[in-house]
């Protein structure tokens, strides 16, 4: 067997985050790619000894070749629909131009490539979303590489867009306004059959240089498959009334109001459900033969999953958990603009231990410890702005966090236990944002609490913004710091004191 480790871009993402563990326990060595080490070093299977990790930037060619270099083969699981107000198709040429060059310069041998289905016909053109996933697996045989790219319609798992998409609106809506697509034909694929065929298109070299639809045993319409969950998940059925009078835009907007979908993804999927996504052929089923899961036992897993919180990845796992530049303190002050700064600081008299247990255990159903319905107003108001509000939650109920994760609208950037939380704000925002806690104890039964927010002003708006949040941080951090101490049963020996700079 070649003992070459295995590229996946995308390591931390839906699918590559359920890959990695898979190719470990068929023996492989994997080399775990992203912009983050910190976040996957986070994850679960990351301390296994076949597993490497390398950063790497899909627009940064030289950190690719670097990536690429030694491995046999790799497989490209990255897009960019995620992030709002960038042209993600251009971003996907992009990335997709960078890895053809960074194949040829390390010689790697073999892309797998998990595109999506669909046909670009006259009266139905696709969708901007699956126009650039085709495109990008056009650019990728451009590559000296022997490539094999999969095609797949809907992905049904725990956590997967399209299943929580369904999820959300089907539990929350028994009468729901759809667009004439909920008649359009799809065939969903379970992700265990998604990861079936990843894996065994690696071990079939006959499976080089084709592209393969892949897909689960049933066909059925969108209206169909809401009435599929409603019945898997024992709840009433669903009354769907389509009408052509909701266009992607106004769709993708309620969407994102009743699921935590973000909508620029949102709109990205919606787009792309105008077009009927069914396997030309089912070659692979040949090549890679497995047994093929129903959709129905599909979203029973998912449930399942879902259920007892045992969801490995998720939608929210896509992110980046990198500092931003102007926070790294490597550049003079005068680079990128001045950044603002507040915060507070008390003594606490008590155990350190319980003070970062609630710290740690923050957002979600837990809440921010002071100012909830200001926190929900802000988030709602993000929500309007198209941004993910507070809807993501807490990504586990073990009152842990790990780098990486989404938690209401930050992303976690990082976290030493019992010293420091950094989160990055993913709301819709004229700047950048920071928000930090710090402990630092002093001596047995006794710990210094910081609580700091920074923030990086993008021009008027963004210094009309700061000023106009001030007071609110003033009114919330003090209070938040008064309720995490007697919640944690210390004692404030001083402060809350206020700490304010400019840089």
């Amino acid at each position: 067997m070649d003992t070459r480790p295995v590229l996946v871009l995308g390591s931390t993402g839906y699918v590559g985050g359920r890959l990695v563990p898979l190719l470990l326990e068929r023996g492989f060595t994997v080399r775990a790619a992203g912009r983050s080490v910190e976040k996957i070093r986070a994850r679960q299977w990351a301390d296994n000894p076949n597993v490497e990790i390398v950063r790497a930037d899909m627009h940064d060619a030289w950190s690719l070749r670097k990536a690429c270099r030694g491995c046999r083969a790799a497989f490209y699981l990255v897009h960019s629909m995620t992030q709002p107000g960038r042209d993600f198709a251009e971003q996907e040429r992009d990335a997709a131009y960078n890895m053809v060059a960074a194949a040829q310069g390390a010689g790697l041998e073999r892309i797998i490539y998990l595109g999506g289905l669909g046909e670009d016909i006259d009266d139905h053109p696709l969708s901007k979303h699956l126009r650039s996933r085709a495109e990008v697996g056009r650019i990728l045989t451009l590559a000296p590489s022997r490539v094999t790219i999969l095609r797949a319609a809907q992905i049904i798992g725990s956590g997967s867009s399209s299943f929580e998409l369904v999820r959300y609106l089907a539990d929350r809506l028994p009468v729901m306004l759809a667009p004439t697509w909920v008649k359009t034909r799809t065939q969903p694929i379970s992700i265990r059959n998604v990861l079936g065929y990843l894996v065994g298109c690696l071990e079939n070299e006959a499976t080089s240089g084709l592209t393969l639809d892949i897909g689960g045993p049933d066909i059925l319409s969108y209206a169909e498959l809401f009435h599929l969950y409603a019945e898997v998940a024992g709840i009433p059925r669903r009354r769907i009334l389509a009408t052509p009078f909701l266009s992607p835009r106004l769709s993708s907007f309620w969407v994102s109001l009743i699921t935590p979908v973000p909508m620029s993804l949102a709109r990205s999927l919606i787009e792309g459900l105008r077009n009927e996504v069914i396997c030309r052929d089912d070659a692979i089923r040949e090549l890679v033969p497995q047994e093929l899961i129903s959709c129905g036992e599909a979203i029973r897993r998912a449930l399942d999953k879902t259920e007892h919180q045992k969801v490995e990845t998720c939608l929210f796992d896509v992110g980046s958990a990198c500092l931003p530049e102007w926070a790294s303190g490597d550049d003079p002050a005068y680079a990128g603009g001045a950044s603002y700064e507040m915060g507070y600081k008390a003594r606490l008299q008590g155990d350190p231990s319980k003070v970062w247990a609630l710290v740690e255990r923050i957002g979600g159903e837990q809440g921010w410890y002071y100012g909830d319905p200001l926190w929900r107003l802000r988030g709602f108001i993000d929500r309007m702005l198209a941004g993910p509000g507070m809807s993501r939650g807490r990504p586990r109920r073990d009152d842990t966090v790990r780098v990486g994760d989404a938690l209401d609208f930050w992303r976690v950037l990082a976290s030493d236990p019992g010293r420091r939380l950094l989160l990055l704000a993913e709301m819709r925002l004229p700047g950048e944002a920071l928000l930090e806690f710090r402990l630092d104890t002093h001596w047995e039964n006794a710990v210094d609490i910081t609580m700091t927010a920074r923030f990086l002003p993008k021009g008027l708006a963004g210094l009309l913004y700061w000023f106009a949040m001030y007071p609110f941080h003033v009114l919330l951090f003090r209070n938040m710091i008064q309720n995490i101490s007697t919640q944690a049963g210390t004692h404030i020996y001083s402060g809350p004191e206020r700490i304010e700079k400019r840089s």
